[in-house]
C-alpha cells in the first residue's frame, strides 16, 4: 500500500519531490559528464579502442588463429586515420562523449532515484515486480551495450574501413561518422533488447499470450532480420548474424516469461 505520508501529501508537494529529484539526477549527471571531460585521453582510448588491430576482439581471434591453425581468422595490423573537416566538431565531439558517458557512469543513480520517486505510490506486489523489471532491464541494455562494442561494431567498422571498390578509391574515416556509428548502434541495440520486459508489460495488460507469440514466430524472425539489417551498418552477413542470433533468442525468452507470466495470473 502508498505511504501514509505520501497520501496526504499535496500535489504542489508531489511537484516538490519531483523537482528536487530531478535537479539531483541532473547535478550527479554533470559532475560525471564533466569528470570523463576532464579525462578526455582515457575517454578517448576507450571510445577508439574497436578502431585499432590491438583491441582484445582482434588479438583474441588472431590468438585463436595461432591454436587452430585457422588462419583467416586473424584479421592482422590495420590502421585507420580519422580525418576532421569542421572547425568545432572536435570539441563538439568531445562534449557529447562527455555527457554520454555521463549518463552511462550516473544510470544507476538515476534509475535509484526515479524508482524512489514512485515507490511510495506503488503497492506492495507492485514494488517486488518494479524492482525485478528495473534491475532485469537495466542487466539487458548493460549487457547489449558492451555486445555491441567488443563484437558487434569492431566487426563492423574493419569491414567497413578496410572494403575497397578499387585500390585507387582511399577510405577516409570522418571522426562525427565513427563516433555517431557508435552511439547509434550502443542506442538501438540496447533498447532492441528491452524486447522481454516489453512482452512482460504487454502480457500483463493482456494484449498477448503465448500462443500468439508462438503462433507468429515466423513473422517475428522476418521482423528480427530486417530491424538488424537497418540498424547494422554493412551487408556482412555475419555481422548481421551476430545481432538477428541474441534478437531471436530474447524473442524466445519472452514467450518463456509470458507464458510463466499468464501461470502466476492464473494463480492468483
Amino acid at each position: 500500500m502508498t505511504s501514509k505520508n505520501n497520501e496526504n501529501m499535496t500535489f504542489w508537494e508531489h511537484l516538490e519531490v519531483l523537482r528536487n529529484v530531478i535537479f539531483r539526477c541532473l547535478a550527479v549527471w554533470l559532475v560525471c559528464s564533466v569528470i570523463a571531460f576532464c579525462f578526455k585521453e582515457i575517454l578517448f582510448d576507450v571510445v577508439f579502442a574497436p578502431s585499432k588491430s590491438d583491441f582484445v576482439l582482434f588479438k583474441g581471434l588472431c590468438y585463436l588463429a595461432e591454436k587452430t591453425n585457422w588462419t583467416s581468422l586473424c584479421i592482422g595490423d590495420f590502421s585507420v586515420e580519422f580525418i576532421n573537416t569542421e572547425l568545432a566538431s572536435q570539441f563538439t565531439t568531445h562534449l557529447k562523449v562527455s555527457v554520454i558517458m555521463g549518463v552511462l557512469v550516473a544510470f544507476p543513480y538515476l534509475i535509484i532515484q526515479l524508482y524512489g520517486f514512485i515507490a511510495p505510490a506503488l503497492y506492495q506486489q507492485e514494488k517486488k515486480y518494479s524492482i525485478m523489471l528495473i534491475f532485469c532491464g537495466t542487466l539487458l541494455f548493460a549487457l547489449r551495450v558492451l555486445l555491441n562494442y567488443y563484437i558487434i561494431f569492431p566487426f563492423a567498422f574493419h569491414f567497413l574501413s578496410t572494403y575497397q571498390v578499387q585500390e585507387i578509391v582511399v577510405n577516409q574515416i570522418s571522426l562525427d561518422s565513427y563516433i555517431s556509428t557508435l552511439l547509434v548502434l550502443s542506442l538501438l541495440l540496447g533498447i532492441l533488447f528491452e524486447i522481454p520486459i516489453l512482452a512482460y508489460f504487454l502480457a500483463k495488460l493482456g494484449l498477448i499470450d503465448k500462443p500468439m507469440l508462438v503462433q507468429y514466430r515466423k513473422h517475428a524472425i522476418v521482423v528480427l532480420c530486417i530491424l538488424a539489417a537497418i540498424i547494422t551498418p554493412t551487408a556482412d552477413i555475419f555481422t548481421l548474424l551476430l545481432v538477428t542470433v541474441p534478437l531471436y533468442l530474447l524473442y524466445e525468452l519472452s514467450i518463456i516469461i509470458v507464458s510463466n507470466s499468464i501461470k502466476r495470473n492464473n494463480i492468483k
